[in-house]
């Protein structure tokens, strides 16, 4: 298959969501958290079944406020609900269009790649011809072709 993707996007398009993701970047920075490792560790994001809990605790506030601990901070646990909802969901629609153009490019990638391949056999050729300069190309391209096979190793190796 040749040609198995065609770029949609015009340079006007590339430009504004360049521009519209710099605006996302501004308008967050110091407002996101950026956890370490070892901090994510600590923390952990709930599972659903946590998730389902806390949704049905909202719901008691929201609907029975009298049976809600006098303990808990509700304002604070407004805030954080609402915010927990707001960056689930943009989260969620930014991991969509990340995973769209993250196959996008794979398929630009494959083109690019297979017509790199023509390319490559065609000054094969073209050497082989004795046309002047595929010699030096060739040889330049060649590197990126390993000569030795790998021969997978078998699961029943004896020991």
């Amino acid at each position: 298959m040749r040609n198995i993707i065609q770029d949609l996007l015009t340079q006007e398009e590339r430009d504004q969501a360049e521009q519209l993701v710099a605006q996302l970047e501004a308008m967050f920075t110091n407002k996101l958290a950026a956890l370490t490792e070892k901090e994510r560790g600590s923390y952990k994001a709930i599972n659903e079944t946590n998730k389902l809990f806390v949704n049905k605790v909202w719901d008691y506030r929201q609907n029975s406020s009298t049976l809600s601990s006098p303990d808990v901070d509700w304002e604070e646990f407004e805030k954080d609900y609402k915010a927990r909802v707001f960056a689930e969901n943009l989260l969620g629609r930014l991991e969509s269009l990340a995973y769209r153009l993250e196959s996008t490019k794979i398929l630009h990638d494959y083109d690019n790649y297979q017509d790199a391949l023509n390319d490559y056999a065609y000054s094969q050729y073209s050497k082989g011809a004795g046309k002047p300069g595929f010699t030096e190309k060739v040889a330049e391209l060649k590197q990126f072709f390993n000569r030795t096979r790998s021969i997978p190793k078998s699961d029943n190796t004896e020991e």
